[in-house]
């Protein structure tokens, strides 16, 4: 890894776990880290519940629209973490991968989402932990 390690969130829609996830990775490392996140068919809008329970922590991701997984962003990020995209998510030799389990909040209200949202968070602290032992 370099000296500014990339993580890549990767889920099917980009549009909720991966915003959410990237959203509390630029929060924590700042700019440490270089923030990415895709989606294997990616959503038009940012569900809004997980932009409402972002907002609740003072995180804003209104800023962010879903974006197409792609092969290069893919194989230039340093880690990837996957978030149930399946077989859509390509693997490269020599990568760090993370498969998430997490429940997708579509369709869900901001009540059932915030479960999800303190989920990632503790996820992205430990991952962030990770990263700052390697560099």
């Amino acid at each position: 890894m370099s000296d500014k390690p990339s993580v890549l969130f990767v889920c099917v829609h980009n549009a909720g776990r991966s915003q959410m996830a990237a959203g509390w990775l630029r929060h924590l490392a700042g700019d440490t880290v270089e923030v990415r996140s895709a989606g294997s068919a990616p959503a038009e809008t940012i569900n809004p519940a997980a932009v409402e329970a972002m907002r609740e922590v003072g995180i804003d991701i209104t800023d962010q629209t879903p974006e197409l997984l792609t092969y290069a962003t893919a194989e230039s990020s340093d880690v990837i973490v996957t978030m149930g995209c399946g077989d859509a998510c390509p693997v490269f030799p020599g990568k760090r991968y993370e498969d998430w389990k997490l429940d997708d909040p579509a369709g869900k209200d901001v009540e059932a989402v915030r479960g999800i949202r303190d989920d990632i968070r503790t996820r992205v602290e430990q991952l962030l932990a990770g990263l700052a032992a390697r560099v």
